[in-house]
């Protein structure tokens, strides 16, 4: 495994983890509110917000805050791995008291607050404690991705390292996954080639697949629009947030193109898997540059040097 370029998670989590990411910046990305008030700040693109409920006394204030949008997600502002995320694509009603969820199932606005309730006392925070709902515009799939999703919104992964992009993955959901693009659930994982933002074959649990399981659709070779574009937004999340090692969380909207979705801290490994690459030699070579040059300086390197070689 060394070898061959893999990184450890020890070695993850004390050479890149533990060496470029201060613990005091970890709240910028494991907060999504705080990441998104950030990012708003300083002109990225994010998927717009709709409003926070922050108690249980707001919760009275939902129907006011959806009301003229036909669609939203309601997420947990501390959450982890898709837990707590409630995707309501469009209001299809039943008398008008019925939202229509991304399964086709319906839910009634007291069932909503329960779910808010639950989000606010803390049950999908990642330690446990008191959080706050966040309710944003609900994501449509760039046509790209169409053919290769279930029910869900499919995402990009990048790892950027000191401000430079050095591996890519898309992330598909799938029927065993609940419509989540989260991998631990089921959901495949397609490597990207970094130089020209091509697909290569992709991975579920630890076997490559070469077809969607759901919709049967050949994941290799596909091309992912406003690719550079997609790239420099990932790169500047390095000076946005002055953590080293990051995992950046993209969607692809059909009207307003790339926005980022969330960031971590602390970026899974399944990505090597999904590229069929390690990530070590990557890393050892950004940090020989010293982090010099511009973003779109250094994405043209990522570009020139991490092209990955297609596996059969």
């Amino acid at each position: 495994m060394r070898q061959c370029g893999v990184l450890g998670l020890n070695e993850r989590n004390i050479e890149y983890i533990q060496k470029y990411n201060a613990r005091a910046l970890f709240p910028l990305v494991d907060n999504k509110l705080q990441t998104k008030q950030l990012a708003l700040a300083a002109g990225m693109a994010v998927p717009e917000l709709y409003g926070v409920l922050t108690s249980h006394h707001d919760i009275r204030n939902f129907s006011k805050i959806v009301a003229g949008h036909p669609g939203f997600v309601i997420k947990p502002a501390h959450g982890s791995g898709g837990d707590g995320i409630l995707v309501i694509p469009g209001r299809r009603t039943r008398s008008n008291r019925y939202y229509q969820l991304i399964d086709g199932s319906f839910i009634s606005e007291p069932e909503i607050g329960h779910h808010v309730s639950n989000i606010i006392s803390g049950q999908y925070s990642l330690v446990g404690t008191r959080d706050c709902a966040l309710v944003e515009r609900c994501i449509r799939v760039d046509s790209t991705f169409e053919s290769l999703c279930y029910q869900g919104v499919p995402d990009i992964r990048v790892i950027v390292f000191s401000g430079y992009p050095v591996i890519a993955m898309a992330r598909l959901p799938t029927r065993r996954s609940r419509g989540k693009a989260n991998l631990h659930q089921g959901a495949v994982g397609i490597g990207i080639d970094l130089a020209t933002g091509t697909t290569l074959n992709g991975v579920m649990d630890e076997t490559v697949v070469r077809e969607h399981p759901d919709t049967g659709v050949p994941v290799k070779g596909l091309a992912i629009p406003q690719w550079e574009e997609l790239l420099l937004l990932a790169a500047s999340c390095y000076p946005l947030t002055s953590l080293g090692y990051l995992g950046v969380d993209i969607i692809l909207d059909r009207e307003f193109g790339p926005l980022i979705l969330e960031l971590n801290a602390r970026p899974g490994l399944n990505i090597q898997i999904a590229n069929q690459c390690g990530l070590r030699n990557r890393l050892q070579l950004v940090e020989a540059q010293n982090g010099h040059g511009s973003m779109e300086e250094k994405v043209m390197f990522s570009r020139e040097h991490f092209s990955s070689t297609e596996y059969g």
